[in-house]
């Protein structure tokens, strides 16, 4: 059997490697070979928690470590609660409100509850 993928645009298994691109021979429809690869990744990121729990937005998470604010004199302490959180790109994953204000949080300093 081949490990070729089906065509996308007809479904037949008729397909071959062209370069950088697959081919189908039945409806000569053409898709690039890394985009066939990589499509999943780019529809949803996964971020995960400190132990390792799959964080999505909306969850209620867990401080597990005092965090120093940049730019500020304020602490976020350990145990802080913080409902309703949200996943964002970028470097810091987690976008969320507290008492004391919105912060953009790394998810390793986080635990769901």
């Amino acid at each position: 059997m081949s490990s070729l993928p089906a065509c996308p645009q007809c479904g037949m298994e008729n397909t071959y490697p062209d370069g950088e691109n697959y081919v189908c021979a039945d409806c000569g429809h053409e898709w690039p070979m890394v985009a066939a690869a990589s499509a999943d990744d780019n529809d949803e990121r996964i971020v995960k928690d400190s132990n390792g729990n799959v964080l999505s937005d909306g969850d209620a998470v867990v401080v597990i470590k005092d965090l120093k604010v940049k730019g500020s004199s304020t602490t976020l302490k350990m145990g802080t609660k913080i409902k309703s959180i949200r996943i964002v790109g970028g470097d810091h994953e987690v976008d969320c409100k507290t008492d004391s204000g919105s912060y953009m949080l790394k998810a390793c300093y986080l635990k769901k509850v």
